[in-house]
């Protein structure tokens, strides 16, 4: 085994464990290289880590974590009131079961909330445009305090992904705003997130949490937010990686987005998630998905990296086994349209209700039993 900046080889050059960076590094100048050159090994072998001490406060970490249980504890009258086919954002509760991936039901009940943003669509203007709008919040009287303290957490988390977009820019050798240009101004952006519970597998039909999927954006934000196991990412050979919880610590991801507008130096990673152990109690999550700007094209856009860093790349190997195929279509759409349809493949209900045109080309025998994500 060998060990290259923080990632752990095996004999053929693949890893087997998952990087932890420690975002305290960058508080010097004579350690923050360090930090860079670390993120740029990440970034090209193994597109996970995690990231310690982040600059998001562990009491606001706790403080929503203690809120996940009373948020799904809801009746279910409660959560079903602000179902998502409620919402043309995609926004809203997804009961247990409601999704596929790969052909199978994902065994996860869920909430998606996004970044305060009104909806700036107006008919002409293309449908991907409605995807982005108001959350459905449950009410104050519900889950008193939930709704503050979750949107000051997603107002941190924004801030360190854009800050966290920066540091890849540097690590891969285009410049802190070598990505600006995949944004729009920031008060047009909106970023989503999840509240994810995963039953014990002694209380659910399966042990799939969630299928073998790849992200979309750019970054992803993983708060494992219970201790238990579950996380599993795809090494180059197909092999499954377990990357346990670690307190107050984010796993950041790679997007195929990210994958896409670096012609593939920053890699998009397969990943899963399995049903937490029987008798342990339900597993927790949030994850925030970072976004890129509706109108953008990736493949409109060529970055130019150095020789050194390229090489990098030569050195990795190439994927042999994944069992990922989504969002493959940055190379010919706008970005989005690439994340509507894959809403639109996740949530059949809310596309019959709200986009059904969309709806009748995805789905030209009528609505199925469950969403195909993925």
């Amino acid at each position: 085994m060998s060990s290259d900046a923080g990632v752990t080889l095996n004999g053929a050059g693949d890893f087997t464990s998952i990087p932890i960076l420690d975002y305290a590094l960058l508080a010097s100048p004579t350690t923050r290289p360090a930090f860079l050159t670390q993120l740029r090994s990440a970034l090209i072998t193994t597109g996970f880590l995690y990231l310690a001490h982040p600059p998001v406060p562990p009491a606001l970490i706790d403080a929503i974590v203690a809120h996940l249980p009373r948020v799904f504890a809801l009746p279910q009258e409660t959560k079903d009131a602000l179902r998502m086919a409620r919402s043309p954002h995609f926004l809203g509760y997804s009961k247990l079961g409601a999704e596929r991936t790969r052909g199978a039901a994902d065994m996860r009940e869920q909430w998606d909330f996004a970044t305060p943003r009104a909806c700036l669509w107006a008919p002409g203007a293309p449908e991907y445009r409605r995807l982005w709008g108001p959350s459905q919040w449950p009410d104050e009287a519900d889950v008193p305090g939930f709704r503050a303290a979750f949107e000051e957490y997603l107002a941190r988390v924004e801030a360190l992904a854009y800050e966290f977009a920066q540091l890849v820019g540097e690590a891969l050798g285009v410049g802190p705003d070598g990505l600006a240009r995949f944004y729009d101004a920031r008060e047009l952006m909106q970023h989503r997130a999840k509240i994810v519970k995963y039953p014990a597998r002694d209380t659910v039909a399966s042990a799939q949490g969630v299928g073998p999927h790849f992200d979309a954006g750019f970054l992803t934000f993983l708060l494992q937010a219970s201790d238990h196991p579950g996380l599993q990412v795809q090494n180059l050979a197909g092999t499954w990686i377990d990357v346990p919880p670690r307190a107050h610590t984010f796993v950041v991801n790679i997007g195929k987005g990210l994958e896409a507008v670096t012609q593939g130096l920053a890699r998009a990673t397969s990943h899963r998630v399995l049903a937490p152990p029987p008798g342990g109690g339900p597993r927790y999550s949030i994850p925030f998905f970072q976004n890129i700007a509706q109108d953008v094209r990736l493949a409109e856009h060529a970055l130019q990296f150095p020789e050194e860093v390229l090489r990098l790349k030569e050195t990795r190997g190439e994927i042999g086994v994944t069992e990922s195929v989504n969002f493959s279509e940055y190379d010919s759409l706008p970005s989005g349209q690439v994340a509507l349809i894959g809403r639109v493949k996740s949530h059949p209900d809310v596309a019959a209700a709200h986009y059904p045109d969309l709806f009748k080309q995805f789905f030209p025998e009528g609505m199925p039993t469950h969403g195909t994500a993925y």
